[in-house]
């Protein structure tokens, strides 16, 4: 049997969060598509802010869950969501425009029947268990199809196992390369449940506040976009892979300072960590 504990009481209520992020985080997905209507691979940036809304909605989640007290299980959740993220996004990319909404699909799926073996199975008996395993593996979903839209210019399947002629110096080298193929998803996803669970895990005790975890959540999801900016480099043109990297410092940058000012303001105490001087005359 397990007992909920109350952490970080008040906010914006649970469900709101749900609905502001699946709204959010398929809107901005979509507003990737804008590169096949025009022509263009400017709006694949839109991939990377669908990730960070749906690790804003994942990180509360996975408070939601862990409140009854799964300890270790902060973590554990974060790959269970990825896993299940990764099989339903790479499906759901074979279907074309319907992508997200295929992949949510089998997200839930896959997440709801992860819940129910891990309560009638492994008899882990939490009340939440299906609902939140159910919610973090769409919100692993949207995350790794977000992030591959931003690094590819695109969700279709098709384009990315196409390889993408990649030179190096001065036309010395070229080599093929694709977003399936190059292991991009290993990095993505890597990245992703590191994001996922970090906020809540960093933040978690009697002290928590839901401000100041979710800007932490938002935080890692702007800090997982620049990488994915860096290798976007290699597969779509340069403008455009400036402009997401662009888009991802500015908002590491004002998220991190938001953070900052939000610990200062919950902890006891601040003391700026000074470096270690070495002794006058040598030890």
């Amino acid at each position: 049997m397990s007992v909920k504990i109350e952490v970080g009481a008040g906010g914006i209520p649970h469900n709101q969060i749900v609905i502001y992020g699946l709204v959010g985080s398929l809107v901005l997905i979509y507003l990737t598509y804008l590169n096949q209507v025009t022509g263009t691979e400017y709006f694949a940036f839109f991939g990377g802010l669908a990730c960070v809304v749906a690790l804003l909605w994942g990180a509360d989640t996975i408070k939601h869950l862990c409140s009854y007290g799964l300890g270790t299980g902060v973590p554990s959740a974060g790959m269970i969501a990825l896993g299940s993220g990764v099989i339903a996004a790479l499906f759901g990319a074979t279907t074309g425009v319907f992508a997200p909404i295929v992949a949510l699909i089998v997200a839930a799926i896959i997440g709801a029947v992860s819940g129910l073996l891990a309560n009638h199975v492994v008899r882990m008996d939490i009340p939440v268990m299906v609902i939140s395993l159910t919610e973090l593996a769409i919100v692993g979903a949207i995350t790794v199809l977000g992030l591959v839209a931003m690094v590819g210019g695109t969700f279709n399947f098709l384009d990315l196992v196409t390889g993408t002629t990649v030179i190096l110096g001065f036309a010395v080298q070229s080599y093929e390369a694709s977003v399936i193929g190059g292991s991009i998803v290993a990095v993505i996803f890597m990245l992703s449940a590191i994001a996922i669970q970090h906020a809540f895990n960093a933040c978690l005790g009697p002290g928590e506040q839901q401000d100041r975890t979710l800007m932490l959540a938002a935080e890692c999801g702007f800090l997982s976009m620049i990488p994915v900016a860096v290798m976007s480099f290699a597969f779509i043109a340069f403008i455009p892979a400036l402009i997401s990297l662009l888009v991802s410092v500015i908002g590491w940058a004002y998220t991190y300072a938001e953070y900052i000012k939000l610990s200062k303001r919950d902890a006891y105490a601040w003391l700026d960590a000074k470096p270690i001087l070495e002794p006058k005359g040598g030890a």
